[in-house]
């Protein structure tokens, strides 16, 4: 399992954005397999039964979010109101901690769109920057989320939905998987994977096959693009109708990208 990234600056050198590009197939296939109701819910567990308990926990909690955060409801009502902050607390999530969500641990390789005047070694850089500092702040924050659940769930005496609990169950879950992305992502553009594959070519004829799979398919290919370059100018400062227009040129989801912009004001 492959991934395109796109990585460029918005402010200067400092502030960069960092996305995947949406796999259309992945999207549809999820979207039609995703269970609507507790019913649909307890059939797939079932049928999952040779999967892991983390997945099915992750199934779970995917359902908890849909419905609590993201379902609508009629206006003015109390689960329209859960809706609405619902809505408003995702849109507090930071950009980083999105990109990092996507990249799952099936990875095996990443292909990083970047503007053709960059430096290749600067974008790896500043990848290995960002899985590396992903790696500490999400395990610090997945730490502390587990540490409030017990204290949350005492909420569950009073007559209304545990917001509290969900929210913090959430945000428990995609620490974890902000996580795990992150060590994902430093270990395909780490060093040691590009070391690696010049020690083993060494060896000789012993490992001639796997050394020309993974010349076919090397863990990281970094790929200049002349159209990025024109679309960010300097990149001394992006606009938000430059955001929209590469957004649209590379298959990037609009909001998640707009949040970099957000982001650094």
């Amino acid at each position: 399992m492959r991934a395109r990234l796109l990585v460029f600056p918005i402010k200067g050198r400092r502030n960069w954005c960092f996305m995947r590009f949406i796999d259309r197939s992945n999207t549809q296939s999820q979207s039609s397999q995703s269970p609507a109701t507790l019913r649909q819910l307890w059939e797939k567990i079932s049928s999952n039964t040779k999967k892991s308990t983390a997945a099915n926990v992750e199934l779970c909690i995917d359902f908890a979010a849909n419905k609590a955060l993201l379902e609508k409801a009629p206006p003015g009502s109390f689960k329209n109101k859960i809706h609405s902050l619902g809505l408003k607390l995702l849109s507090r999530v930071k950009p980083s901690e999105i990109f990092l969500k996507s990249i799952p641990k099936q990875l095996t390789g990443v292909e990083v769109v970047f503007p053709s005047s960059l430096n290749p070694r600067l974008v790896r850089r500043r990848l290995r920057h960002i899985a590396l500092k992903g790696t500490i702040v999400h395990k610090n924050y997945f730490y502390g989320s587990v540490t409030l659940l017990p204290v949350t769930s005492a909420f569950a005496v009073l007559p209304l939905p545990n917001v509290p609990f969900f929210w913090i169950l959430f945000r428990t879950y995609s620490h974890w998987k902000a996580l795990k992305g992150s060590e994902k992502l430093l270990e395909l553009v780490s060093d040691s994977s590009t070391n690696q594959n010049s020690s083993e070519k060494e060896h000789g004829d012993e490992a001639s096959e796997n050394d020309s799979d993974e010349e076919t398919h090397p863990p990281l290919v970094m790929q200049a693009s002349e159209e990025l370059e024109r679309l960010i100018g300097d990149g001394n400062d992006v606009s938000k109708c430059t955001l929209k227009d590469i957004s649209k040129v590379f298959d990037l989801n609009t909001t998640d990208v707009l949040k970099y912009h957000q982001q650094q004001n």
